[in-house]
């Protein structure tokens, strides 16, 4: 089997309609495409909706989310420059509909209650395992407005917490799966009670991928191929793993529109906030004289 057919997925019918040249050169992990479809399985998304799609990378997942529901896309990535994204956004005939962002995810440049909708695909979890990251996120949704991820994961937790051997062993290539970046892999149990404790969301769907490690593993193999792999695959690891560990995880959650208040900074926060201004404005003054 060529690489180009290997792209190709009978369980993301939608994302079929996009050329396997086009997904390869523009991935930057697993298949944001296939994640992206996944997810908005569980979403009601149509053109009368702003959604921020959070981590968005090169703007697949956006590209995705204006072509298939019309919806107005904020495509928000730290990483990747904006004039790129805009050029494959022009490319689609997507200009009218995705306004390209460059901003960090602690730093957002939106007003409360602004969008209708939030997504984040295989990037999540860089920064909303934050206790306090749910709080921040949700005063850009409106209220009663829809929370949505999907990301690696893992399927169970560790026997007596140990990593198992075959996620830390070097693979043919010599790529060791388990690095820094897995450290914010969790199970959809883990995630369900880090959202629900807040009392700010509901959560609506929690769930995994099934057969997750097949299609990313079969996305690594077809990568190495094309030779588009832009990282070490993992393959080898993952068939390896089998499901055992390693895969997806999806969380959905509807913010509750009677905890407004969630949308503003905790007063110690506006304290540690005040301590700071006080602490930089003695050290300038200190500067002139």
């Amino acid at each position: 089997m060529d690489w180009k057919t290997m792209m190709y997925n009978d369980r993301f019918p939608r994302s079929n309609n996009y050329s396997p040249e086009f997904v390869a050169k523009n991935q930057m992990g697993p298949n944001s495409l296939w994640l992206m479809e996944w997810l908005t399985e569980k979403i009601e998304i149509n053109e009368n909706m702003k959604v921020l799609d959070l981590g968005c990378g090169r703007a697949m997942s956006s590209i995705f989310l204006a072509k298939e529901f019309g919806a107005t896309v904020y495509a928000t990535d730290l990483w990747i420059d904006v004039s790129e994204n805009q050029k494959r956004i022009v490319e689609f005939g997507l200009e009218d509909k995705i306004i390209p962002i460059k901003a960090e995810a602690h730093a957002l440049p939106f007003a409360k209650n602004f969008f209708d909708v939030i997504v984040a695909v295989d990037s999540y979890g860089y920064f909303g395992t934050d206790d306090l990251y749910l709080s921040y996120i949700t005063r850009f949704l409106k209220p009663g407005g829809i929370i949505a991820a999907a990301l690696p994961g893992l399927i169970k937790d560790f026997d007596n917490f140990k990593v198992p051997e075959h996620l830390l062993k070097p693979q043919k290539n010599g790529n060791v799966f388990w690095e820094p970046d897995c450290f914010t892999f969790h199970t959809k149990d883990w995630w369900l009670s880090h959202w629900m404790k807040t009392t700010l969301v509901e959560v609506e769907t929690n769930d995994t991928l099934e057969d997750g490690y097949k299609h990313w593993a079969k996305q690594e193999k077809a990568l190495d191929l094309a030779e588009f792999n832009i990282f070490p695959s993992v393959e080898e690891t993952l068939l390896e793993d089998a499901g055992q560990y390693i895969g997806f995880v999806r969380i959905v959650a509807r913010k509750n529109k009677a905890k407004t208040e969630g949308s503003m900074p905790h007063p110690w926060q506006s304290e540690f906030s005040a301590v700071c201004d006080s602490i930089f404005n003695e050290r300038d003054s200190r500067k002139n004289l």
